[in-house]
């Protein structure tokens, strides 16, 4: 870009040196000879420069017909040759490569042929290398611009991209808080939920020593939802910044059973079973499976008609499997599907993210079933 700049002022500097140097003698020339003719065809020319924009092609030809008349009376370096270069320059600047190459070349052939005739020697190679010039300077200058376009273009698609990469993150992140919100603080919620429930029974009932367990349940649960909530704030008011590591460790399947005992407090009894070689899971993977299973113990406790579940975990090869059942009634049997709420969503977003598949639904024997299954080479851990 620095070298066609250099090269446009070095043409345009080389152009003015040469009307100073070389037209001056042809003016005294023309003040001595059919002056009229002379100063005529000048302003003739000079003039139809300012219709160039729209006839660029026409203007070449009236600038060059103008300086071979100019050279058949007698001047060399007639007052129209800076004309007959800047023309072609414009040419050269707004035209297609194809239509400037032939206008260039008629124009040269036309300025040489005359150049000989009138004038043999030198002049015709000078006049040559000037109309050169000019439709090179004019390719130059149009590359300039072309490349400063295209320069531009691609900063504002680089801003577009880096924005649109910013909104996705930005996304990306509220829908993660959004899933965190819901899995870790909605089950306390629920819980709580339960627990006033039957609190309010037992309190009908005047079942102090029942009821109080259920207010410690309640009040357990608030501290957890409370503390998972203070987290979760924690982290969005630190925008720009690498979230820091949380004060507890990220749930997995070694706090599956403190999970179950959590429910079995709210009146829902979990059987668990294993199957397969149990083994230490990626962070993602295990953190994946203990909000899957919380979340479907926690619609088996909200939905379901039911004070059973049933939650399989099966260690197969390059796989982690899923089961969580209950018996509660079947939506299938009133006739209704359970529309798919955000729970059901975000499991699915969860599992899905790390390759895997999930599947929720009623069983046709009653009850509902959620299965998910988890890759594991995906995440680096060979299968046994």
């Amino acid at each position: 870009m620095a070298g066609q700049q250099l090269l446009l002022l070095s043409a345009f500097m080389s152009m003015a040196l040469f009307a100073v140097v070389t037209i001056p003698a042809d003016v005294r020339h023309a003040q001595g000879s059919h002056e009229v003719l002379t100063w005529t065809v000048t302003a003739v020319v000079y003039a139809i420069l300012m219709a160039r924009r729209r006839f660029p092609i026409g203007t070449v030809a009236v600038a060059v017909i103008g300086s071979v008349v100019l050279m058949a009376d007698g001047m060399a370096y007639p007052l129209t040759l800076p004309a007959v270069f800047y023309a072609l320059y414009s040419v050269a600047l707004g035209a297609g490569q194809g239509r400037t190459l032939a206008v260039g070349v008629a124009a040269k052939a036309a300025l040489v042929t005359a150049s000989l005739i009138t004038h043999p020697g030198i002049t015709a190679f000078v006049v040559l290398l000037w109309a050169a010039l000019a439709v090179t300077t004019g390719f130059a200058a149009r590359s300039h611009r072309a490349y400063v376009a295209e320069a531009e273009d691609r900063a504002r698609r680089a801003e577009q991209a880096r924005e649109d990469e910013a909104n996705r993150r930005v996304a990306e992140e509220r829908l993660r808080i959004a899933r965190e919100l819901h899995d870790a603080v909605g089950h306390h919620v629920a819980l709580i939920s339960v627990q006033a429930g039957a609190l309010a029974c037992l309190l009908d009932d005047e079942d102090r020593s029942h009821a109080r367990e259920s207010v410690t349940h309640i009040q357990r649960a608030s501290e957890e939802a409370l503390e998972d909530l203070r987290l979760t704030v924690g982290l969005l008011r630190e925008p720009g910044r690498e979230p820091a590591a949380p004060a507890e460790p990220v749930p997995g399947l070694d706090q599956l059973e403190e999970l179950i005992c959590s429910f079995e407090g709210a009146g829902l009894r979990v059987t668990h079973e294993v199957t397969g070689q149990a083994r230490p899971l990626p962070e993602a993977v295990g953190l994946t499976a203990y909000r899957v299973i919380q979340e479907s113990l926690t619609n088996a406790r909200k939905h379901s008609d039911c004070d059973t579940a049933v939650v399989r975990v099966g260690y197969a090869p390059g796989a982690l499997r899923l089961t969580v059942e209950d018996e509660g009634k079947s939506v299938a049997q009133n006739g209704r599907r359970m529309p798919e709420g955000h729970g059901i969503a975000g499991m699915r977003e969860r599992v899905t993210a790390l390759g895997g598949r999930l599947s929720a639904g009623a069983r046709p024997e009653g009850g509902y079933r959620v299965f998910a299954e988890l890759p594991l080479r995906a995440a680096g851990i060979e299968g046994s």
